[in-house]
């Protein structure tokens, strides 16, 4: 189990490293830079950099971890990486079923592949499932994570990049909104997030804003109107409420 800064969950598990760039928010991939660093220091698991790679010594590792926690699954990687056979992605929510003290929230860029799998897997309701939309373009991935059968659906729509105009928000269950942060990060307008913060009012879905990002993520905090928004889904043991 390893702890992570990340604001909306409390841990982090890569049963698979590495990935390809799809779309406009993995320009300046976080998970890459911190790959090739931990490549040149030596780690064993990023022997490849950021090349996909499976690691199935880590697997059972989340039933060793009596406490539970909030799982962030492949913050390293896409679990629906096209390069990421069926029956890894099997194992992987195996482990998520058995490990049920504990919530996993699994992201992907890759919603197409994901609508394509789904119906194959076993989704327990420990396991919350959601796509990142970080601008106008890739707003369909909405439409193909609406139907998966996961307890919780969500949006990390990080990093923002631009408005993403009136969206379908039926059975979305949260929404994490947040900037680029590091170097070469690109700006977030104030505007956009109003925008969603209003639909997720409208649509009573809870809002989580994460940061405003930039360079320096601290000096700009995660203050929207003065108030932090870190709102949670309601958990059920149904997919569709």
């Amino acid at each position: 189990m390893a702890n992570t800064k990340i604001e909306w969950t409390e841990s982090t598990w890569n049963p698979v490293t590495g990935c390809t760039k799809i779309s406009a928010g993995c320009a300046n991939c976080y998970a890459e830079r911190m790959a090739r660093r931990l490549q040149a220091m030596g780690q064993a698991n990023y022997v490849n950099g950021f090349q996909v790679t499976l690691h199935p010594h880590v697997l059972e590792n989340p039933l060793k971890w009596k406490k539970p926690q909030v799982i962030f699954v492949n913050s390293m990687s896409d679990l629906f990486h096209e390069d990421i056979p069926l029956d890894y992605i099997r194992e992987v929510f195996n482990v998520m079923y058995h490990a049920n003290w504990h919530t996993f929230q699994v992201l992907t860029k890759r919603s197409r592949r994901l609508a394509e799998l789904a119906p194959l897997l076993n989704w327990p309701d420990n396991v919350w499932m959601g796509v990142t939309v970080e601008n106008a373009d890739c707003a369909y991935r909405i439409d193909d994570l609406r139907n998966v059968p996961s307890a919780v659906r969500f949006l990390s729509m990080e990093p923002l990049l631009s408005s993403v105009g009136n969206m379908n928000l039926d059975n979305i269950n949260w929404v994490i909104v947040g900037g680029e942060s590091g170097p070469g990060a690109r700006p977030i307008e104030k505007e956009w997030v109003y925008d969603i913060k209003q639909q997720c009012t409208e649509a009573a879905v809870p809002f989580f804003f994460k940061q405003w990002g930039g360079v320096n993520k601290k000096k700009t905090g995660r203050k929207l109107n003065g108030q932090v928004y870190d709102e949670m889904p309601l958990i059920t043991s149904s997919a569709f409420v």
